[in-house]
C-alpha cells in the first residue's frame, strides 16, 4: 500500500521528468507521428491511429503506423472520413495487417472512427459531448464508441487501457513538447490514468509507488494519484519520470556488470 512519496523521491522524479520530456523523446516513439502532419484534425486521427497500433516490438509497429499514413497521403483524417481505408484494408478481408489484427479488423476499426467524424466531426468533439471531463470517462466513452470495431480498443475500460491512456496523455497534456494539448479545454489532466504496461510497472514496484502485478484501470488510477504527490495536478509528467527512470536503471546495471 502506497503511504506517501519523501522529498529524495519527489526530487527524482521531476529530474528524470525534466530530463526526459524534451523533443527528444519523440524519436523512435508512436507520439512522433503527431508532430510530422499539420492540423489539429490530421494530428488528432494520426494520434488515434497509431495509438491503436502501439503494442509489441517498435520497429515492427511503427513500420504499420508509417504505411498507413503513406496511404493516407499525409492526411489520416480526411482518409479515414472518406473511406479511402477501405482499397488497402477491404471489409472481412483475412489478410494479416499486425499480430493479431487482419485487414477486416482494421477495416471495422477505421469504419468505426469514420462513424464517429461523420456524426461528431472529429474524436474529440464525441468525447467532449459524450463524457464527464475526466480521464476515467473520456476513456470509458471511447472504448464504449468503439467496442464493435475489431478489437483495437478494448471493449470497456476496466482493464488498463494502455493505449487509449496514452492516446489520452497525448490529447489533454498542453505545454508539452511532446503531447499535444489539442483537448485540454474540456478533459482535466489532473484526472488522466497512467498508461500502464509492464514497464511502467516495473519501475513502479521499484519504487514503491504499486504492489501487484496485473494490470488494471483501478491500478492505472492509483499509480495516478501518487505521482500527483510530485506533479500536483499533472501526473501524467510521470510518466516521462518513470520512462527516465527505467533507463538509468538499466544503464546503471549495464555499467555494473
Amino acid at each position: 500500500m502506497f503511504s506517501g512519496m519523501d522529498g529524495n523521491l519527489k526530487k527524482l522524479l521531476a529530474e528524470y521528468a525534466d530530463r526526459y520530456e524534451t523533443p527528444a523523446f519523440l524519436a523512435g516513439d508512436p507520439s512522433w507521428f503527431m508532430h510530422q502532419v499539420s492540423g489539429n484534425a490530421n494530428r488528432e486521427a494520426t494520434a488515434f491511429v497509431a495509438a491503436g497500433l502501439s503494442f509489441g516490438a517498435r520497429s515492427q509497429f511503427m513500420r504499420k503506423v508509417q504505411w498507413l499514413l503513406d496511404r493516407a497521403g499525409g492526411d489520416m483524417d480526411r482518409w479515414v472520413r472518406r473511406g479511402g481505408f477501405s482499397r488497402d484494408l477491404p471489409r472481412g478481408g483475412e489478410k494479416c495487417f499486425y499480430r493479431f489484427f487482419t485487414a477486416g479488423d482494421m477495416n471495422a476499426f477505421l469504419s468505426a472512427y469514420r462513424g464517429v467524424m461523420e456524426e461528431f466531426g472529429t474524436l474529440g468533439e464525441y468525447v467532449r459531448s459524450s463524457a464527464d471531463g475526466t480521464g476515467l470517462g473520456a476513456a470509458a466513452a471511447i472504448c464504449r464508441r468503439f467496442s464493435g470495431g475489431g478489437g483495437v480498443v478494448p471493449k470497456d475500460a476496466k482493464s488498463a487501457c494502455k493505449r487509449v491512456c496514452m492516446f489520452l496523455r497525448w490529447m489533454v497534456r498542453a505545454g508539452s513538447p511532446v503531447d499535444l494539448g489539442l483537448w485540454s479545454g474540456f478533459v482535466d489532466r489532473a484526472t488522466l490514468a497512467m498508461p500502464l504496461d509492464t514497464h511502467v510497472l516495473r519501475q513502479s514496484r521499484r519504487l514503491s509507488l504499486l504492489e501487484g502485478s496485473s494490470p488494471s484501470m483501478r491500478m492505472a488510477l492509483r499509480l495516478s494519484a501518487a505521482l500527483s504527490e510530485a506533479f500536483p495536478g499533472d501526473p501524467l509528467r510521470g510518466d516521462f519520470a518513470l520512462f527516465g527512470y527505467g533507463v538509468g536503471e538499466s544503464s546503471r546495471g549495464k555499467a555494473a556488470e
